[in-house]
């Protein structure tokens, strides 16, 4: 996938072409599929550029995959396939598809897929702000604080407006509406961690402890080789999740007494504050997804 091109490739028959990647090039490439038997059909992740594509297919009933990039080039190195084409990387994700049978997952539906560019843009605002007032605070011309002080002020209009369109739309959704009760029942959990769960983790609730951990990437994994036995650390996951699990937790170890136990029993037994926080953020986590699997508030989890 690229902005311009769609490229193309089959295994174990080889037949590569290439497509422009427009609503034109989407239909003929269904189209083509259509009368193929197909196993899997495999798409890189390219930055939302594989989105009207992947969407094409699912309305066609076809089955597609969409695989983490680094995955993909992981693999082509192992097979010592170091250059990189559009043409070649289609080929070796035809290579992947048959080698890994990658699992297929439920794809985000339109509505999620819309509020997931709105939380992105919500960041995006933020980031803003807080640059414009760490220019304000420096700022000593009149002229100039008046222009950041105007920017400033559209910003926080806009940022407002796109936290208000979140609620309405996650109010207007009685499934998406009882979780977020569930998880704003839970001391230390405000309403952007509480919106970053419900839009970007909705496999909560329907996972064991282990697989939401791995999710998320606040699972420890071991490095082990022979008699060495290195240290576990955490890898992968969803960074934008886990950045909010860790705001969670960290107000949590101050006002979530079942939180704040466990995590001065972690200290007490000697462990450092960065570990203690992150078996903290695990353990927040496995709660909140018992109790949306459950249906159950924090007060009934946990009475």
């Amino acid at each position: 996938m690229s902005k311009e091109n769609l490229d193309v490739d089959f295994t174990p028959n080889r037949g590569p072409f290439r497509l422009p990647n427009t609503p034109a090039g989407h239909g003929a490439i269904v189209e083509r599929l259509a009368a193929m038997e197909i196993r899997v059909i495999v798409i890189e992740a390219t930055g939302g550029y594989e989105q009207a594509m992947v969407a094409e297919l699912m309305v066609a009933g076809m089955p597609v995959v969409v695989v983490n990039p680094r995955q993909v080039r992981n693999f082509a190195r192992a097979q010592g396939r170091l250059a990189k084409t559009d043409r070649l990387d289609a080929a070796v994700l035809a290579d992947f598809g048959l080698a890994i049978q990658p699992p297929q997952r439920p794809l985000p539906d339109v509505e999620t897929r819309r509020m997931r560019e709105k939380l992105a843009r919500r960041r995006q605002l933020i980031q803003m702000v807080t640059a414009e007032s760490n220019r304000l605070e420096h700022a000593t011309n009149p002229a100039v604080r008046r222009s950041i002080e105007s920017v400033l002020k559209l910003l926080r209009k806009q940022l407002q407006q796109i936290e208000n369109d979140l609620d309405q739309t996650i109010r207007r959704s009685s499934a998406w509406q009882e979780k977020a009760e569930l998880i704003r029942s839970v001391p230390g959990i405000g309403p952007q961690v509480s919106r970053t769960l419900l839009i970007q983790l909705p496999e909560l609730g329907q996972c064991s402890r282990q697989q939401i951990a791995a999710l998320v990437g606040v699972a420890p994994l071991n490095r082990d080789s022979g008699k060495l036995r290195g240290r576990r650390a955490i890898w992968g996951g969803r960074p934008e999740v886990r950045a909010s699990l860790y705001m969670a937790t960290l107000s949590a170890t101050r006002f979530n007494p079942k939180i704040c136990k466990h995590y001065q029993h972690l200290l007490e037994a000697g462990k450092c504050k960065k570990l203690a926080l992150t078996a903290c953020m695990r353990k927040l986590l496995t709660i909140l997804n018992a109790m949306i699997r459950d249906k159950k508030t924090w007060q009934t989890a946990n009475p």
